[in-house]
C-alpha cells in the first residue's frame, strides 16, 4: 500500500465528515502517516525515506515562531537535492493562498531544475562529452 505523509496541525485526514484525502496526489487507498509539525515531518523522512506522496498544510501551530509547511517543503527539496531524488507527488490542503503558491512554486521549480539537468546531461553525452 502506498504511504501518504500528511502534514497538518489541525485537519485529521481520517475525519469521516470531511473529505481531506481528496487532496492526496496518490489516491485515497493509502496508508496515511499524520505528522503535525515540521520536526515530526523531517524526523519521519529521515527514518523512513521519502513517502509515495505528501500533503502539505502551510500554517502549522498558533504562533509565528512555528516552522511552516513551506519550511518543510524547503527541507524536503534540500533532502532530494542531497540524495539526487525526485520529489514525491504532492498536494496542498492549506487554506493560505500565498502559502499554497509558495510551496507549489518551490517544488515545481525543483522538478523543472532536475528535468533541465537531465536534458543537459543527455545533450552533452550525445555530443561526445562525459555526463
Amino acid at each position: 500500500m502506498k504511504r501518504l505523509l500528511w502534514l497538518d496541525d489541525l485537519r485529521n485526514p481520517s475525519d469521516p465528515q470531511m473529505n481531506w484525502l481528496s487532496f492526496s496526489p496518490i489516491g485515497t487507498d493509502v496508508e496515511v502517516i499524520w505528522v503535525k509539525n515540521y520536526k515530526e515531518f523531517i524526523s519521519w523522512i529521515k527514518e523512513n525515506g521519502l513517502p509515495d506522496g505528501v500533503c502539505f498544510d502551510h500554517d502549522l501551530g498558533e504562533t509565528k515562531k512555528e516552522k511552516t509547511g513551506y519550511d518543510a517543503a524547503i527541507w524536503m527539496v534540500e533532502y532530494c537535492l542531497d540524495n539526487n531524488l525526485n520529489p514525491p507527488p504532492y498536494g496542498i490542503q492549506s487554506s493560505n493562498p500565498v502559502g499554497r503558491l509558495n510551496i507549489s512554486t518551490l517544488i515545481n521549480n525543483y522538478k523543472n531544475h532536475r528535468k533541465n539537468v537531465r536534458i543537459s546531461r543527455v545533450k552533452k553525452i550525445h555530443r561526445g562529452g562525459k555526463g
